[in-house]
C-alpha cells in the first residue's frame, strides 16, 4: 500500500489522543531547514496537509499545539498557519504599500465567518505573492502554504461557528499589528526607538496569539471566551515575554536584515564587520536589557494559567507548561551568553516532555513547575 494512502487511513481510524504522540515525534524530527516541498505539494487531504506543514511553520509551537485537546488543537493549528501566511506577506513582499494592502485584504477574507447563521461555501482566495523574494527552503515552504490556502480553509470552515469567530479575531488582530509594524519600521528607519514601542510590537506578534489561546481553551471547557481587562493584560505580558526570547535570539541576524529593536543599535544596521568587538559588546548589552525586560513579565504566566481551573487530567495544562519550559531553557542559555548567573533546569527535550506529562495529570505538579521557573528567573535578575 502506498505510504500516503496508509497515513490517510491511519489518520481516519486513529482517535486524536492516539495520533498525538506520532504528531509530536514527527514535529521533533522534522527538518525545518530542508522541508520536503514535493511531498507537501502532493497532499490533497486538508487535515493531513495542516498537520504535515505545521512543523515547518511553527517550530516549537507545533508540539505545544499537538498537546492540546483535539478541538482546540485543530483550531490552533489552522490559526497558526493563517498567521504564518500573514508573516509571509510581511517578510517577503518588499514594497510597503503592496504589503499593507495584502495584509488588510487577507484579514478581510474573514468578514462574517463568526456568524453562527452564516452559510459559507468558501473563503475568497487571498492575493498571492507575485514578487516574493524567497531566501531559502523555509521561505519556499511558507510560499507553498500561501498557495495551498484552500486546504487550510476547508479545515477552518468545518470548525464550529464560535471557534471560527475566535480564529477570525486573531487573524484580524495579527494583520492590524503587522500593518502597525510595517509602518513603524519604515518610518523610523528600521528601528524601534522606545521600550513602549518594543512592548507594543511583542503584543502584536505573540500577545494576540496568547489571548487567542486562552479564549480557545475557555471555549473548550465551556467557559465564556471573553476576557476581562486584567486577564487580557496578563495574556499580553506573557506574549511579550515569549516574543522577547525570539528577539534576543536573533539580534545579529536582524541587524543584517536592517532591523533593530533597541535604539543603541541604530548605527549598526547591516554591519560591514559583524565581528567588530565594540558591536559584539553593544549586542551583548542590548540582549541583557531585553532579557531583564522579559524576566519582569514572567509572573504573568502563573496569573494566566492558574485561574483557568483546568481538569485534573489536562493536555491543555501540559501544553502551557511545555511552552514555559521551552522558553525557560532558551533564557537560561541567554543568561549565560550575556554573563548573568544561570540557574539549573532541565536541558534535554526528553526531560522537558517527561515534566510535561507529569504536569498533565496533576495541577499541583504543574503549578510547582511554573513557580520554580518564576523564582529562578527573578533570582537571576536580582543577582
Amino acid at each position: 500500500m502506498p505510504s500516503h494512502r496508509r497515513s490517510h487511513i491511519l489518520a481516519f481510524v486513529l482517535p486524536f489522543w492516539l495520533r498525538r504522540p506520532f504528531l509530536i515525534l514527527r514535529d521533533l524530527f522534522a527538518s525545518r531547514e530542508r522541508p520536503d516541498l514535493q511531498k507537501l505539494a502532493r497532499i490533497e487531504n486538508a487535515n493531513d496537509f495542516v498537520w504535515a506543514i505545521l512543523p515547518h511553520a511553527a517550530r516549537t509551537f507545533s508540539a505545544c499545539i499537538a498537546l492540546l485537546p483535539e478541538r482546540s488543537a485543530l483550531a490552533a493549528a489552522v490559526a497558526y498557519l493563517y498567521c504564518r501566511m500573514l508573516d509571509t506577506y510581511e517578510d517577503l513582499v518588499p514594497d510597503r504599500s503592496a504589503r499593507e494592502v495584502a495584509l488588510r485584504a487577507f484579514a478581510d477574507r474573514f468578514a462574517g465567518v463568526e456568524d453562527a447563521g452564516a452559510v459559507i461555501d468558501r473563503l475568497p482566495s487571498p492575493q498571492l505573492i507575485a514578487a516574493a523574494s524567497d531566501r531559502d527552503e523555509r521561505d519556499r515552504a511558507h510560499l507553498l502554504l500561501v498557495q495551498r490556502v484552500d486546504l487550510v480553509d476547508r479545515v477552518f470552515l468545518a470548525l464550529d461557528a464560535p471557534t471560527r469567530g475566535i480564529v477570525a479575531d486573531l487573524v484580524r488582530d495579527m494583520a492590524a499589528g503587522m500593518r502597525w509594524s510595517s509602518a513603524m519600521f519604515e518610518d523610523q528607519g528600521g528601528v524601534l526607538v522606545t521600550e513602549a514601542q518594543l512592548a507594543e510590537y511583542c503584543r502584536h506578534v505573540l500577545g494576540n496569539p496568547v489571548v487567542f489561546g486562552v479564549r480557545l481553551i475557555r471555549l473548550q471547557y465551556g467557559a465564556p471566551p471573553q476576557l476581562s481587562a486584567d486577564e487580557r493584560e496578563d495574556a499580553m505580558l506573557v506574549g511579550e515575554m515569549v516574543q522577547l526570547a525570539n528577539i534576543t535570539r536573533d539580534v545579529e541576524k536582524d541587524l543584517r536584515r536592517g532591523i533593530a529593536y533597541d535604539p543603541a543599535l541604530r548605527d549598526d544596521l547591516r554591519p560591514s564587520n559583524p565581528s567588530d568587538p565594540q558591536l559584539v559588546e553593544r549586542c551583548r548589552a542590548v540582549r541583557e536589557r531585553l532579557l531583564r525586560m522579559a524576566v519582569a513579565r514572567v509572573p504573568a504566566y502563573r496569573r494566566v494559567v492558574e485561574p483557568m481551573r483546568l481538569p485534573r487530567l489536562s493536555p491543555a495544562r501540559a501544553s502551557a507548561v511545555l511552552m514555559l519550559l521551552f522558553t525557560e531553557r532558551y533564557f537560561r542559555g541567554c543568561a549565560r551568553r550575556v554573563g548573568m548567573p544561570a540557574w539549573d533546569g532541565p536541558e534535554s527535550t526528553f526531560t522537558l516532555f517527561m515534566r510535561t506529562v507529569r504536569a498533565s495529570v496533576s495541577r499541583r505538579i504543574a503549578y510547582r513547575e511554573i513557580g520554580r521557573i518564576e523564582r529562578a528567573f527573578l533570582a537571576a535578575a536580582r543577582a
